[in-house]
């Protein structure tokens, strides 16, 4: 009888050892540290993921875009590399989304076609279109009013004007409203930069207010433009229709089963790219980053959970990440100690967010200040000439930022002289640069490396300053900060 008992429970024991992976069985994990962690975050594994990513793209009408056949492949690859592994839990988080695409679009003038851009959730014309004067709108600060239309005859017409800033925060909607109020019969905005046309929204879909609008390059807007101010009658034709629908998409998370899960450590980049292009840097960069990361913590304990994430539809207006964070409840927030973010990290300069506001004036909740400081020290120990990027809401940080959380990461820059394929179809393989992503993804693993082991000494526990409505947890308005010189970072996933 004792035999057969130790005959079982040494069964018990062989199948106890069999469930637990050999490797962590016999082996035990180190507590997670910088040198260790940053030497298995290599470039050969950054830059797989980025041909991944490239190919998925190619395969699949040269995007991957939310609502297109190119996301939901690179929401697969993420699972393959994140769902076999006995120290993470994987899952995903699925949450509705407005798509919107342009079946069709044409602007004419003398019968000569012009590029034009359908904004997104512009309404659309017939399927004929109509032919109509062109005349210019309003500009300057005036253009965003309903007064600076008063004396301009647009009834009936299509208005050409510049996009530009308005007080509401858009560079589209604001000024076709006016435009719209006084009777156009649609807006033909023209761009304020020479970066060619790719994509542009507003916002939201808003029948009442809105009349077709489509968007054009700077120097077809200007020429045009002279004619007409040459005292010249131009007559234009103008075709869009849209696909306005919802439709359920997905972000994407993991995080290590140990650590402390009242001290949770976030890292997130968005997956989608725009319907224009690949999205290599923007942000497949991002998204390999937080990836390779994931995969060098799986030989490592820490003493603060890890959460990583990959956001949908950020390119939509940071929908992803803005579903995530409204549908926390206040503990879960509170369970959240900071939040890094990654939104284009392989082309440019070495930005770090100036999580203090001491040089673009915006202070991040407590606790960014020691974020910031920790990638500068790291950054600059390497050699590495360090700009201070800027928050201006226009990535995943934004939600967090406004519910308390502090916040951080990193950031290359997206105006021409650092990307000049931003939000362009060149944004494939051949766009980033391997050592500036591989520069970047060691200071994060550095960074993680630190705050998933004595985050709780550095950053203050931050309650989420936010309330439950019922659109969920929202949280405060930010007034974010502008930078001509970066003008799309202040757009990028909301470039209204």
């Amino acid at each position: 009888m004792l035999l057969k008992s130790a005959l079982v429970l040494a069964g018990v024991a062989r199948s106890l050892a069999a469930a637990v992976p050999q490797s962590s069985y016999e082996y035990p994990r180190p507590l997670v540290s910088s040198k260790p962690l940053q030497d298995l975050v290599t470039t050969e594994g950054l830059w797989g993921n980025l041909v991944k990513l490239d190919g998925i793209a190619k395969a699949n009408g040269g995007n991957r875009a939310f609502g297109f056949p190119g996301y939901a492949a690179s929401v697969d690859y993420i699972l393959s590399r994140t769902m076999n592994s006995s120290n993470f839990r994987t899952w995903t988080q699925d949450f509705p989304a407005l798509f919107q695409h342009v079946d069709s679009i044409s602007f004419k003038v003398d019968n000569a076609s012009y590029t034009v851009i359908g904004l997104s959730y512009s309404p659309s014309t017939s399927a004929e279109g109509f032919t109509a004067p062109l005349v210019l709108g309003a500009t300057g600060d005036v253009g965003c009013t309903n007064e600076g239309y008063a004396d301009l005859d647009v009834a009936d017409k299509i208005v050409l004007v510049q996009r530009g800033a308005c007080p509401d925060g858009t560079t589209f909607a604001g000024r076709m409203k006016p435009a719209a109020a006084a009777g156009a019969m649609a807006v033909i905005l023209y761009n304020n930069v020479e970066t060619p046309v790719t994509a542009g929204t507003l916002s939201n879909p808003n029948p009442e207010e809105y009349v077709p609008t489509g968007f054009i390059n700077l120097s077809d807007g200007e020429a045009l433009g002279a004619r007409i101010e040459a005292g010249e009658e131009v007559t234009a034709y103008f075709q869009q229709t849209q696909t306005v629908e919802t439709r359920i998409t997905q972000n994407i998370f993991t995080e290590t089963i140990d650590g402390d899960a009242e001290n949770v450590i976030m890292l997130g980049g968005h997956l989608d790219s725009v319907v224009a292009g690949a999205g290599i840097n923007d942000d497949g960069s991002g998204s390999s980053l937080v990836l390779e990361i994931k995969t060098a913590l799986e030989k490592f304990r820490v003493k603060n959970k890890v959460r990583f994430a990959w956001w949908g539809a950020e390119e939509n207006g940071l929908l992803g990440s803005k579903y995530y964070t409204a549908n926390l409840n206040v503990s879960e927030a509170n369970n959240i100690l900071a939040y890094l973010n990654f939104d284009m990290v392989s082309r440019g300069y070495f930005g770090v967010f100036d999580g203090d506001g001491s040089t673009h004036g915006l202070v991040a909740p407590p606790g960014s200040d020691f974020i910031e400081k920790t990638f500068v020290d790291d950054l600059t120990k390497k050699g590495i000439n360090v700009t201070a990027a800027r928050f201006t809401g226009g990535s995943d940080y934004q939600s967090f930022f406004n519910i308390g959380k502090p916040v951080g990461g990193l950031h290359t820059g997206t105006g021409v002289e650092q990307d000049p394929c931003y939000h362009q179809a060149c944004d494939t393989i051949e766009n980033p640069n391997a050592t500036t992503l591989t520069v970047n993804a060691k200071a994060a693993a550095h960074v993680l490396s630190i705050l998933a082991t004595r985050g709780t000494e550095f950053i203050p526990k931050n309650p989420v300053n936010a309330t439950i409505t019922s659109r969920g947890l929202v949280g405060r308005e930010i007034q974010w900060t502008t930078d001509e010189h970066d003008r799309h970072l202040a757009t990028c996933g909301n470039n209204i």
